[in-house]
């Protein structure tokens, strides 16, 4: 029972899964396909290729799917590709890959794109992620699963943001953020500390949540070095499959790390 506003625009070539709506005014291009349950209010632009999983919701002035932002891109066939149940609000952009990156943008599942920000070409959002609004990701920066980067907040090209880490409206992201952090820069970019609070709702225990706290004091507060920090983890902590995960990450940066 697909509903389609006679007012819109959809493609022939575009594939409409059951149960979707289209409002006035809409525009659905060429090779796109969209899942079940999908709702795209009126003026919502969505383009191809690009591919949606169920119940994605596609607010008034967004535009999905678009061409890459990259004066190296010369239309090549590249595409974007996202999971089930994401929120795409007002105005907010999300771009297909580029053939220098991966060729493909992937968005996972239960995501919040909130008004105007931005998701660039070959970028890796993975699930339960909340952009707020204006946040903007440059190109080929990863976002892990349960982070969420306040208003305003730019992430340079090639960054990652790690698992459940905040970072604060205003803040300026040039290196990796390490999963679990609390990153805020009212002068600069430091990171605060461990996001208790998040952690504490998306169920994390008390054991779990002073280790990776106990690791952060050794990273953040102690006397040593960034690798000593890391050696005395190994030591004293390697037991929490946390702090694994935060050592883990520390050791791949290729950027360095934000403390």
């Amino acid at each position: 029972m697909t509903e389609i506003d006679p007012r819109a625009a959809v493609s022939s070539r575009a594939q409409l899964g059951r149960n979707v709506r289209v409002g006035a005014f809409a525009v659905i291009g060429d090779d796109v396909e969209l899942g079940d349950d999908s709702i795209v209010h009126p003026h919502a632009i969505i383009t191809g290729p690009s591919r949606f999983g169920r119940a994605n919701v596609f607010f008034p002035g967004c535009a999905v799917g678009g061409a890459p932002q990259d004066l190296k891109y010369h239309d090549e066939p590249t595409r974007l590709e996202a999971g089930d149940a994401n929120e795409f609000r007002e105005f907010c952009t999300v771009h297909r890959g580029t053939p220098e990156g991966t060729g493909v943008t992937r968005v996972g599942s239960h995501n919040l794109l909130m008004a105007y920000s931005h998701v660039a070409h070959d970028c890796v959002v993975g699930d339960r992620v909340i952009l707020v609004n204006s946040a903007t990701l440059g190109g080929h920066v990863t976002i892990e699963d349960h982070a969420t980067l306040g208003a305003f907040c730019p992430v340079h090209q090639f960054c990652r943001i790690g698992r459940f880490a905040y970072i604060a409206a205003h803040t300026v992201i040039t290196q990796d953020v390490p999963p679990f952090a609390k990153v805020v820069a009212p002068r600069e970019t430091r990171c605060y500390g461990v996001n208790a609070i998040g952690l504490e709702r998306n169920g994390f225990s008390r054991e779990r949540i002073q280790a990776i706290e106990q690791a952060y004091r050794l990273l953040l507060r102690s006397k040593l070095n960034t690798t000593q920090a890391v050696t005395k983890m190994k030591e004293t902590l390697a037991s929490s499959p946390d702090v694994e995960e935060l050592l883990r990450f520390i050791e791949t940066a290729e950027r360095g790390i934000t403390k």
